[in-house]
């Protein structure tokens, strides 16, 4: 069942006492006035598919929570999935009705029977009596302008009628096809949302990789809203988590040395999880494969099937950091999710990265570009199979130097691009939380 707010949530909704914080002229915000005083944070994450844009969210809720801004922080979000990891880190959320992306890029109901236009009605309203309620300072959006069928437009329009809020938007580093991107941002209309209602656009990203601001021809005025942040360096993750995880491999008697085989959320990789499971792994060479939430039942039970003929492989169906997987494994073979590649850069893994294609080009321009640097190694979907796979396990890993440095820094961008952001204000009202 879904609800605007759980008593968890309610007791963090106090009566509002606007006072005012100065802010230090030498940089930063300073220390906190008092305990009591905060800036609340909205993070809006649609969610879709797949578990990539909530653990992005994840991320930059618990950078923000950890930094010298005195904040609370709470997380609109599209799907149940993770919110154990939200809840681990002290941080407040909101459920939406839950939205799923068809092949085709059509959205429809994930669990409840009902037309979308009533779904997204829905959504709206519960997103509008929350910003409501919880009157946040910033509202940040996760790469939808205007949110899934425009249902953040209502929110937009209220929040614009209170000064004293900012409005942020957060793009990934690559959103599709440059003639596909200006299309659909045409039909939404987001350009002029962006100059009506964002006070920033941050770009998750190095324009070493992609520049989006001169692929997709945005308008000047738009496009000077936009500041690159650099990836987020998924290291950062296992800062936050509440025992080692070192302690959690073991406890799961993993391998010390594995191939790592992921496929997001799992809900279109069956072909890769299928051939990646009738790879021949040996002692020497075993594999560990991380299914993912939303994998069929019907494909686990081939895949359990896989497993139990060859004793050297293993496989989970859900990590809630799988970053730590990453971290532990000697190569990867995987699709190409913004936060798996970032994983991948951050620990400089040997990567093959089989990428989605649709219904956005998005991980196969990534995966693309990156192959064109030397970062990782590519192979098309249509011609994953056990054998190409197994070929490129046993190929020599690619030689790591004179490969570009591409900035990693997000999460310490985050905090002070956000500060500067509030000193745009001379003053501005801090709310006691």
């Amino acid at each position: 069942m879904h609800s605007i707010q759980s008593p968890r949530l309610r007791q963090h909704f106090p009566r509002r006492s606007p006072k005012k914080l100065a802010l230090k002229k030498s940089g930063g915000l300073g220390h906190r006035a008092t305990a009591s005083l905060c800036y609340r944070i909205v993070l809006y994450s649609h969610d879709t598919m797949g578990l990539g844009h909530k653990r992005r969210n994840l991320l930059i809720a618990q950078t923000l929570q950890k930094s010298r801004l005195p904040v609370k922080i709470l997380v609109i979000t599209g799907i149940e999935e993770g919110n154990e990891a939200l809840t681990a880190a002290g941080i407040n959320y909101v459920n939406l009705p839950s939205l799923r992306k068809n092949a085709d890029g059509s959205y429809g109901g994930r669990d409840l029977d009902l037309p979308l236009e009533k779904l997204i009605a829905w959504r709206s309203q519960l997103i509008l009596k929350t910003i409501q309620q919880f009157q946040p300072d910033v509202l940040m959006v996760d790469n939808v302008p205007r949110g899934v069928e425009r249902e953040l437009d209502p929110s937009l329009k209220y929040l614009r009628q209170r000064p004293e809020s900012l409005c942020v938007l957060g793009l990934r580093d690559i959103l599709d096809q440059p003639g596909t991107v200006q299309r659909d941002w045409g039909q939404a209309d987001n350009e002029r949302a962006i100059r009506r209602y964002y006070d920033a656009v941050w770009v998750y990203g190095d324009p070493q990789v992609y520049d989006l601001r001169q692929e997709y021809g945005f308008a000047p005025d738009v496009t000077a809203k936009m500041r690159p942040l650099g990836y987020f360096h998924q290291g950062d993750r296992l800062q936050h988590l509440t025992k080692p995880w070192q302690e959690t491999l073991s406890n799961w008697k993993l391998p010390s040395r594995f191939i790592l085989g992921a496929v997001g959320g799992g809900q279109d990789g069956e072909t890769l999880a299928i051939a990646f499971a009738q790879i021949p792994f040996t002692a020497d060479l075993p594999g560990v494969l991380l299914t993912g939430p939303f994998m069929p039942e019907s494909v686990r039970q081939k895949l359990k099937i896989s497993a139990q003929k060859n004793p050297h492989l293993t496989i989970l169906s859900y990590c809630s950091e799988p970053t730590m997987l990453m971290w532990a494994a000697e190569r990867v073979i995987t699709m190409g999710g913004y936060n798996t590649t970032c994983e991948i850069l951050s620990f400089q893994k040997p990567a093959l990265i089989i990428p989605r294609i649709k219904p956005r080009q998005e991980q196969w321009l990534r995966a693309t570009r990156l192959k064109q640097l030397g970062l990782v190694d590519l192979l098309h979907p249509d011609q994953v199979n056990a054998q190409n796979l197994t070929a490129w396990l046993h190929s020599a890993p690619a030689n790591q130097h004179n490969k570009p440095v591409l900035n990693l820094r997000a999460t310490q961008q985050l905090p002070l691009v956000l500060g500067q952001l509030l000193r745009t204000r001379n003053c501005f009202t801090c709310q006691a939380c």
